[in-house]
């Protein structure tokens, strides 16, 4: 009998004994069951920026993890091969309660859920968020944003903190990502509605990106409330691996078309470019810079205090010691 997952926007309609179209839920005896629960491919320490997040916490430390899979199939994917099914994962057991304890030892302010994407693992996430909850540690998603209403009404409340990808405009979606921009957007409104800190991340790649996608992207964050927005430089990887790197030309010219959304903090990533926090009302500086490693988070401490500009009194968006 077929059986329908629910973990995201595609609804997956699987057969008995099939998988669906991340290759890790299965319909085994008329249930939806997970092939790799609690099996990572990935596990370490990470700086929050590296999420990225810069209003979050600046300049502590994630525990990161991962289970392997996705819902898409992007050409350009940077982490193919934790992600994408058809390759073959080494894996360690990590239940959700060494997870929490192991982040508590190791003196992460947040467990990350990230590198490939969460919501084809779900379950996983949910059992450690919840136990997170419990101990006092705060948990962030990383996740390409496509959540089921089901996922919404499960994961928003018990996660802290997202970063979103926001990857190109509907065409882009269909065309490179085998996905769809809508089930995102959604997503989006759905967390800003909770309240929920939010920073979203563009890939620009070069001759598939235009400052028209620029303004669209822009128009649609900043209607869904979007306060930070991160456009990244893309570099060869996957089935791009023979494209040219995007230019540190086409990411400023990028980043000053994002600016004319009215998005109030935005930055350039995995490039040259200094990313600084002004004050969007009097512009004084607040963050010199979001490097890993930095020292953003003594810098929040002393421009900023219980979520104001201390020169100004005006609010910050995020969350800071």
């Amino acid at each position: 009998m077929k059986e329908r997952c629910n973990f995201c926007y595609r609804h997956c309609l699987i057969d008995e004994g099939k998988q669906g179209f991340c290759g890790v839920r299965e319909n085994k005896g008329g249930a939806i069951r997970s092939l790799h629960y609690a099996c990572l491919v990935s596990l370490g320490i990470d700086p929050i920026e590296k999420k990225p997040l810069y209003h979050f916490l600046p300049g502590s430390q994630s525990l990161s993890l991962a289970e392997q899979g996705c819902n898409y199939t992007c050409q350009f994917c940077q982490n193919y091969e934790i992600s994408q099914k058809e390759y073959a994962c080494q894996t360690v057991f990590v239940d959700p309660v060494k997870v929490v304890s192991l982040a508590k030892e190791q003196g992460a302010a947040s467990i990350s859920f990230t590198y490939s994407e969460p919501l084809v693992w779900q379950d996983y996430l949910i059992d450690c968020a919840t136990l997170a909850k419990q101990k006092g540690v705060l948990t962030v998603m990383v996740s390409n944003g496509s959540f089921s209403k089901e996922a919404r009404e499960r994961i928003i409340p018990l996660v802290d903190a997202f970063n979103i990808d926001v990857k190109g405009d509907r065409q882009f979606y269909q065309a490179v990502c085998n996905a769809s921009l809508d089930p995102v957007l959604e997503g989006i409104e759905a967390i800003v509605q909770a309240g929920k800190h939010l920073e979203v991340t563009t890939l620009l790649i070069e001759g598939l990106h235009t400052m028209e996608t620029v303004e669209f992207l822009g128009k649609q964050l900043k209607e869904r409330g979007v306060q930070v927005w991160h456009l990244s430089r893309f570099f060869p990887r996957y089935k791009m691996e023979t494209r040219k790197a995007t230019s540190e030309t086409f990411l400023e010219d990028a980043l000053a078309v994002a600016r004319e959304s009215g998005i109030p903090y935005i930055y350039g990533g995995n490039s040259t470019h200094v990313d600084s926090t002004f004050c969007p009302r009097c512009h004084r500086l607040l963050i010199r810079d979001h490097q890993y490693g930095g020292t953003q988070g003594q810098e929040a401490k002393e421009t900023i205090s219980q979520g104001r500009c201390k020169f100004c009194n005006q609010t910050i968006y995020g969350l800071f010691v």
